[in-house]
């Protein structure tokens, strides 16, 4: 019996993305170019949506979806936590995915969601702005959790960049090259009281030459940090990994190797206070004695570390659950964004500076 074709093989023989054919096939917007494109391999392959997809078209399914970089790391467990205690709370069904920090994973499950018809979708996002762009013009209901997604590069036309070249000459600032964000309601927390306590706290101990490491969608804090140091601001000493441990591990040994001089480092996630506190015992770097840590996420193994470790707590719990009660009462109504308070909890792992 041959294979039924799927969303996704009539994605992959058309070139486009899965949110793209379930557009198309719904009705929804696309060019005449690309709506042709899709029903012609749609037709080649007999796709065919299945009973349930016809029905769930029919009405609302009730439920919602929730997609996060990496459920095994503490924070988004916690923040998914949230999301079905509230969920559970109102009868709603949840579906989870993970999407690796992987814009165009994130993306297929959108897609997938979107044929599914769940309208709608809280997200901690790995895409920028104009990958989320489809989701809402589809009609989904999103909100954001944690972080908000990048704005995407902008191309600029070599007219108007030699405009802004004539403006800087005479003084003139060039108005800002960017797209309008999205408007979309998100629950975030304080990043910037949050970085700003702790650079305080460790000025206040006598360090100077603090170092920050981020990872993705760490924009925020890192932005934070920078206006919390102040000029002169030594960029060498803000450095990021990719998302992974293996690559938050390089960049805080790299740190560590290049900059003995610094002092203290905010690492801007728990994976990233995880590598460097590991790259620091690699290293034979004592913790406060040599240099000072503070984390930004408290989770469990943070008390149980040797001195255990001063973190910017973030309530991700509270957050999840904030976040799906703003997704249930939407009722097309445009819902504020949430900012909740951080917490600096001292523990040993900062020293004054020695």
């Amino acid at each position: 019996m041959a294979k039924r074709a799927t969303i996704k093989d009539v994605a992959e023989a058309a070139g486009v993305g899965v949110a793209t054919v379930s557009r198309v096939l719904s009705g929804g917007s696309a060019s005449p170019q690309t709506r042709e494109r899709v029903l012609a391999v749609a037709a080649q392959l007999d796709y065919r949506p299945s009973a349930l997809g016809r029905n769930l078209r029919q009405r609302r399914t009730g439920g919602m979806g929730l997609l996060v970089p990496d459920l095994t790391d503490t924070f988004h467990a916690q923040l998914a936590e949230g999301v079905l205690a509230c969920a559970r709370s109102a009868g709603e069904p949840v579906v989870i995915g993970s999407t690796g920090g992987d814009p165009e994973q994130e993306s297929e499950l959108i897609g997938m969601l979107l044929e599914q018809s769940v309208d709608r979708l809280i997200a901690v996002p790995s895409g920028d702005e104009e990958s989320w762009a489809p989701a809402i013009r589809a009609g989904m209901t999103v909100v954001f959790a944690d972080r908000l997604p990048a704005a995407p590069p902008v191309e600029e036309d070599p007219a108007v960049s030699a405009l802004n070249d004539l403006l800087l000459l005479d003084g003139a600032a060039p108005p800002p090259a960017r797209a309008k964000p999205l408007d979309v309601p998100s629950v975030v927390a304080d990043d910037r009281g949050g970085i700003r306590t702790a650079v305080r706290y460790l000025r206040g101990l006598g360090h100077r030459r603090i170092a920050f490491i981020g990872g993705p969608g760490h924009d925020r804090r890192a932005a934070a940090f920078r206006e919390a140091v102040g000029e002169p601001l030594d960029e060498e000493l803000i450095v990021f990994g990719t998302g992974s441990r293996d690559s938050a591990y390089a960049a805080a040994s790299g740190l560590f190797q290049s900059r003995p001089d610094l002092t203290a480092v905010v690492a801007g996630g728990n994976v990233l206070g995880e590598a460097a506190v590991l790259a620091a015992r690699e290293l034979d770097l004592r913790v406060p004695r040599d240099v000072s840590l503070i984390m930004y996420d408290d989770v469990p193994w943070a008390e149980l570390c040797s001195p255990p470790l001063t973190v910017v707590a973030q309530p991700g719990r509270d957050m999840g659950y904030r976040a799906a009660e703003l997704v249930l009462r939407s009722g097309g109504r445009r819902q504020r964004s949430v900012v909740l308070p951080t917490e600096l909890i001292v523990r040993g792992s900062c020293g004054p500076r020695r």
